[in-house]
């Protein structure tokens, strides 16, 4: 139960404010939006995103160790800042 709980607690917090809670945010804030369908589509993105992650640690492990993750992670989330701001400029 202890290891539930630590793992609970981490992702919790590393999920605070990131871009899938932001996203979240906005659209419930659309008055056409039902707050139930929002909470439905994200709460089963997060588990289907989830789900994946876990395969992929469960039975990528071995082969994962020699792929430089943050460097990925780092750029793709660099790439997707930069996407949202031309959006941005653009008006869309």
């Amino acid at each position: 139960m202890g290891q539930l709980i630590t793992m609970f607690v981490t992702i919790f917090i590393a999920e605070l404010g990131d871009k899938t809670q932001l996203a979240t945010l906005l659209f419930a804030s659309e008055r056409e939006r039902s707050p139930w369908m929002v909470f439905a589509a994200s709460a089963g993105a997060l588990v289907l995103g989830s789900a994946i992650s876990v395969v992929i640690g469960a039975y990528g492990g071995r082969y994962l160790e020699h792929v430089p993750l943050k460097l990925i992670a780092g750029i793709g989330f660099i790439a997707i800042g930069a996407w949202s701001l031309v959006q941005y400029w653009r008006g869309a």
